[in-house]
């Protein structure tokens, strides 16, 4: 089973966006995919049409319950893909979680408390480096930063791989740094690939080649409760989430 965090400290970065089409990515080549929304915002959720109602049991009580996993998952309408839903009762899950014991490995604990056929456990983090987007990194084997083409998104993103040491020394030495994808990226703009070139040439390897570009059909595809891979499997940003997915596939293995 392979967890990987999506995180990024910083909003509108297209975080959630990726998680979601990752996910359905890899579950379009029959992987076994489960993706864990641990955003209060739940973004995610109706980014994959998890209707309000449904969500009876969320994210929010696999890390404050003795509930167990199976227990929240719910099966998406594209096969192979389950989700953990959120809902706005999870912002107040870092202060119930501070007065717990290994308050950073409750979803470790969860996760890997029994045996699951899943392949894949896509996490999306809250816009926050706060316990909720820890415990997903101490429950991750490795986590793909989205990073905007632009310099205030550059900016952060120092601070956030120093936290990604950080977390790896003191609390979890599995975890790992599966790369940086840049998204939103407007060919157009000479801003975009000076930051997309300043990016590589720090980072080399680190980042993947598949360049997610601004797209409006991504855009649109949340409203309607669906991935851009189902919305409009054939504009550009499903292709560069598809590509993006074989690379993932490869790195990961």
């Amino acid at each position: 089973m392979q967890v990987i965090a999506v995180a990024n400290q910083k909003g509108g970065v297209g975080k959630t966006t990726t998680a979601v089409n990752i996910a359905t990515a890899l579950a379009a080549v029959e992987k076994k995919v489960l993706l864990i929304d641990l955003d209060p915002q739940a973004n995610a959720s109706t980014g994959l049409g998890v209707d309000k109602k449904s969500r009876v049991k969320t994210s929010y009580h696999l890390v404050t319950t003795p509930i167990p996993l199976n227990e929240v998952m719910i099966q998406t309408l594209i096969p192979h893909l389950w989700i953990v839903p959120s809902s706005v009762d999870l912002s107040g899950a870092e202060i119930e979680l501070v007065q717990e014991n290994n308050r950073e490995k409750v979803l470790a604990n969860k996760l890997y408390a029994e045996e699951h056929s899943i392949d894949y456990v896509i996490i999306d983090c809250p816009p926050s480096m706060g316990l909720l987007t820890l415990n997903a990194m101490c429950a991750s084997k490795s986590v793909i930063v989205p990073l905007q083409c632009e310099y205030y998104a550059l900016e952060g993103l120092s601070y956030l791989l120093s936290s990604i040491k950080k977390i790896q020394k003191n609390f979890n030495p599995q975890l790992s740094l599966l790369g940086i994808v840049l998204t939103m990226f407007d060919k157009r703009s000479s801003l975009c690939a000076q930051v997309a070139d300043d990016v590589r040439f720090h980072l080399k390897s680190k980042v993947f080649k598949t360049v997610i570009p601004r797209n409006v059909k991504v855009s649109e595809a949340p409203s309607f409760g669906k991935p851009v891979l189902v919305y409009d499997v054939n504009c550009q940003g499903s292709h560069a989430y598809m590509a993006l997915a074989k690379e993932i596939l490869e790195k990961a293995s």
